[in-house]
């Protein structure tokens, strides 16, 4: 019995040991200090001091902490302690939206991420970066950092720095020192107007170059300056004066290239050669007009080819890009191929162009097509089980983009290698044609050059703009060659197109399409009947309208005049008028005032302050009586006052307004 005791006893002391220790290990994690700096908050292993208007890091920071929130502050360089720096445990710091003009001195000796953003610095120093050895992500974004403000190697001297951010600062070229392990390097909105062809020689790591929005013209940037980048995998050089994309650019390992918004009016076609990892191409934005035969045959792993907002000109020029589009995988994704001239094609989809549609000059000679494999890499063509409709599907699907070299632009075109069997021929797979049945109704029939399983024809009414109206359309079988659209609108030209549909070979929904315009007739094309009985209410409409306004100009001359003679007879002297003092004929009477000698002369229809030249006539007092026209009907006679005034009053004696005293 006692030894189970002193067993049982020995096992729970063992046991409170082990879950002190576990609660003693979580305070020490999640509460590592036991003060704060009495200006901030802490919580676990977080300062919070932002946006409390210091001037100053708080001092009683201490070991434990790990990330030091000091942002939207008031603090300059001289509010870093020298404690601060020997905090090993904090690893970042932000700073951004404060008052520092230079690189700052004294911060935590361990720091990894630093937030520098939206300063005001304008110089750095090696001395302040060989503080931070351990510094991995350095955001320098929105300051005022010229290139004579950034001391000769010094970031190099962060020794572990992988991200640095330079974006919108005033650098006009390179910074000279880059970090030998940098990865991502951001330098857009700035002023680089110059790029040495060393400047990223010491920089073989780097992954990711931002050049946007600089003056980079084609000159400045030399040749083979991208060319020892083997690991870069993404350049931008949008928003520069570029008229041509840069030589040599680094083909091993780039993936996305941006060259949008620039002035590029000319691609050679070796500019993309070797790029054969390249996955996104964007192009848009430019100057563009041609493109030379074969300029994308390099870019064997494309996905997405952004060629917008050109000028691209649908000529004889333009027929190889129709081949090569309609050659491309499925898994490929191009846009902004649109014509832009001339103006009988503008606005539409260069993939959508029949063959027929473009012409060429004369003499231009279209020479076979070379055989094209794609890469492996690709999802796989779809087979048929139709011997037919596969062997002839599967030769326009190995169309090249040399598939058509003008003799004028390519007199020495390369020896082409023919694929087994017949060439494929160079009409259209699909050819249509419209018969205008009247003003609602256009009938589409076409021609196939295959055997597929269904269509689908579409038609939308073209405007100002395409998406004004909804676009509609139908399926049918693969056997109908002919369909009936109708509730049209007069007079309008509609877009018809006609989609191959094949779930069983190699064609896909859109590959294969023709497209076409045509005019609805005008509603004037009715039967004689119709416009007969047309014109005979127009008649009628016509003679009714005439008699109407004329009786209308009638009544209104007769009361016109009716107006006029009442007017005329309401305005005759009459001679029942009482009081009349002879100085114009219209009835009026008048009273004196005190500060001048004048009267109050009222009218019909209006009054106004006359003078008298007789004071004589102010003496005594006066009554305001208005004065009723004869017509009224109404007697007036004077009114002898007790005081020798005279006042105008009505038949019943009695006054009708106060006395007015002179």
């Amino acid at each position: 019995m006692e030894f189970q005791t002193g067993f049982w006893n020995n096992d729970w002391t063992s046991f409170l040991r082990f879950w002190l220790t576990v609660l003693l290990s979580l305070h020490v994690q999640f509460s590592p200090v036991s003060s704060c700096p009495e200006e901030c908050r802490c919580d676990r292993t977080f300062v919070y001091c932002n946006e409390r208007s210091l001037t100053s890091v708080p001092l009683g920071v201490q070991e434990g902490y790990k990330t030091l929130f000091l942002h939207n502050n008031q603090i300059n360089n001289a509010g870093f302690p020298l404690e601060l720096h020997n905090v090993a445990s904090v690893e970042t710091v932000y700073l951004y939206g404060n008052q520092l003009d230079e690189f700052p001195l004294n911060l935590p000796k361990n720091v990894r991420v630093l937030h520098l953003q939206e300063n005001n610095i304008q110089t750095i120093s090696r001395a302040a970066l060989a503080q931070l050895h351990m510094l991995e992500e350095l955001h320098l974004d929105d300051n005022s950092i010229s290139t004579v403000g950034v001391e000769e190697g010094a970031f190099r001297e962060a020794l572990s720095l992988k991200l640095l951010f330079l974006t919108k600062n005033h650098l006009s070229s390179i910074p000279i020192g880059l970090p030998a392990d940098l990865k991502e390097l951001r330098l857009d909105e700035n002023r680089i107007a110059d790029i040495d062809e060393d400047a990223f020689q010491n920089v073989t790591t780097l992954q990711r170059l931002l050049l946007d929005g600089n003056l980079l013209e084609d000159e400045a940037i030399a040749p083979g300056t991208f060319q020892d980048l083997v690991n870069l995998k993404e350049l931008s050089l949008a928003r520069n004066s570029l008229t041509a994309p840069p030589p040599l650019l680094p083909s091993v390992s780039l993936t996305k290239l941006n060259l949008q918004e620039n002035q590029i009016d000319t691609i050679e076609v070796t500019a993309f050669a070797g790029l054969s990892k390249l996955e996104k191409l964007d192009i848009s934005n430019n100057l563009l007009q041609i493109l030379p035969p074969g300029v994308f045959d390099g870019l064997r792993s494309l996905r997405i080819l952004n060629a917008r907002n050109n000028l691209w000109r649908c000529d004889c020029s333009i027929k190889w890009v129709i081949a090569w589009l309609r050659s491309l995988p499925s898994a490929i994704n191009v846009r902004g191929f649109t014509c832009q001239s001339p103006e009988r094609v503008r606005g539409m989809v260069i993939r959508e162009l029949t063959l027929d549609a473009i012409d060429c000059p004369a003499g231009t000679v279209l020479h076979p097509w070379p055989t094209h494999t794609y890469p492996s890499t690709l999802p796989p063509r779809r087979t048929s089980t139709i011997t037919k409709t596969t062997s002839r599907t599967t030769r326009i699907t190995t169309i090249s983009p040399t598939a058509f070299y003008p003799a004028s632009t390519n007199p020495t075109p390369p020896v082409p290698h023919f694929p087994p069997g017949p060439l494929p021929p160079y009409e259209d797979p699909l050819k249509i044609s419209f018969h205008v049945v009247n003003s609602t109704c256009i009938d589409v029939s076409w021609e196939s050059y295959f055997t597929v399983t269904s269509y689908k024809v579409t038609w939308v009414k073209m405007g100002q703009s395409l998406m004004s109206d909804i676009t509609r359309e139908r399926t049918v079988p693969g056997y109908q060659r002919r369909l009936s659209l109708s509730n049209l609108e007069p007079r309008s030209v509609y877009r018809i197109c006609v989609y191959v549909l094949d779930t069983l070979n190699t064609y896909r929904p859109g590959e294969d399409t023709i497209c076409s315009e045509a005019k609805t007739k005008s509603t004037s094309t009715y039967s004689e009947s119709e416009q007969a009985a047309q014109q005979d209410n127009t008649s009628t409409l016509l003679l009714a309208g005439v008699i109407g306004g004329a009786v209308l100009v009638v009544l209104v001359t007769l009361l016109s005049l009716f107006c006029w003679h009442m007017h005329k007879k309401s305005r005759s002297p009459s001679s029942k008028w009482k009081y009349n003092r002879g100085r114009r004929k219209d009835d009026y009477c008048e009273a004196g005032t005190k500060k001048d000698n004048s009267i109050l002369e009222m009218t019909e229809t209006s009054f106004q302050i006359v003078s008298l030249n007789n004071e004589q006539l102010l003496k005594g007092d006066f009554r305001i009586q208005p004065i009723y026209t004869p017509n009224g009907g109404i007697g007036l006679r004077d009114c002898h006052l007790s005081n020798n005034s005279i006042a105008y009053c009505k038949s019943s004696n009695v006054p009708s307004v106060d006395f007015l005293h002179t």
